[in-house]
């Protein structure tokens, strides 16, 4: 059985066999009985804690493959770079569990031109249901985290740094994250893919892949591997990504950086 199939298998047993559990019932039954991750990664993002506006996005974001690509398991240290409304935030929270801790991460660059940037997280922190988030608002270029963190995630937000403030800007992120990451952490950047050499024209959100990874092998990471988790090859890459003719079905990258142990 591929690793996709598995996924989608132990998905489906778990959220129906759990859609009218609680999320503490759904956790402690799941964890107990967990033979291996992908069981995990059901029950996250079976949870019915969950948003109604997350579980709809589930069919084109495709959380549970791109959580297995990731490596996402009990236990970790987390960080959610930019997690908007807290999309992957709550899954995180789920998967990483008690002995785990997962960090919502808001620039303050972004918070001085989005006021209400924070909010979303803020609001998942303060849900008992996921007692292991914390926010964090602090400068791109030093992550105020007080661990050494397993894996640090950023989905499509790379372009707003990058082509909002700017190349350094984006790279001393990167080189934040190399920092707070532990040896052997994991850098994952997705994002919505613009034409080679384009000019990563702000108004399309997008940014061309070979930028992302130059950069991040600048900051020190290496690089590990990449999926098409979410290609679309029928995504000419020269609409705004709200456009409605492309808009939940762009063609995205996802790379996976590590630092070296």
């Amino acid at each position: 059985m591929t690793l996709r199939n598995m996924l989608t298998a132990t998905f489906l047993a778990a959220t129906l066999g759990l859609g009218a559990a609680s999320h503490a019932d759904a956790q402690a039954a799941l964890y107990r009985g967990a033979r291996n991750n992908a069981v995990i990664l059901a029950a996250a993002i079976g949870d019915k804690d969950r948003p109604a506006s997350d579980r709809e996005q589930d069919i084109y974001r495709k959380p549970a493959d791109l959580l297995a690509f990731a490596g996402v398991s009990r236990g970790m240290k987390v960080a959610d770079m930019m997690p908007g409304h807290g999309y992957f935030l709550r899954m995180f929270s789920n998967i990483v569990g008690k002995n785990g801790h997962v960090w919502a991460v808001i620039p303050k660059s972004v918070l001085a031109t989005y006021p209400k940037a924070a909010e979303g997280a803020q609001s998942v922190a303060a849900d008992p249901a996921f007692s292991n988030v914390s926010v964090s608002i602090t400068s791109l270029d030093k992550l105020d985290i007080p661990a050494r963190l397993d894996l640090i995630w950023t989905s499509q937000n790379y372009h707003d740094v990058y082509n909002g403030s700017g190349a350094d800007a984006a790279l001393k992120m990167d080189k934040a994250a190399f920092a707070a990451l532990r040896k052997g952490g994991i850098f994952i950047v997705t994002d919505h893919v613009a034409a080679p050499g384009g000019t990563n024209d702000a108004s399309l959100h997008r940014i061309d892949p070979s930028i992302v990874r130059q950069q991040a092998e600048a900051a020190g990471f290496v690089f590990e591997s990449s999926s098409n988790i979410l290609t679309n090859p029928d995504d000419s890459h020269d609409k705004p990504v709200f456009d409605p003719s492309i808009r939940k079905h762009t063609d995205q990258f996802i790379f996976k950086f590590r630092k070296p142990a």
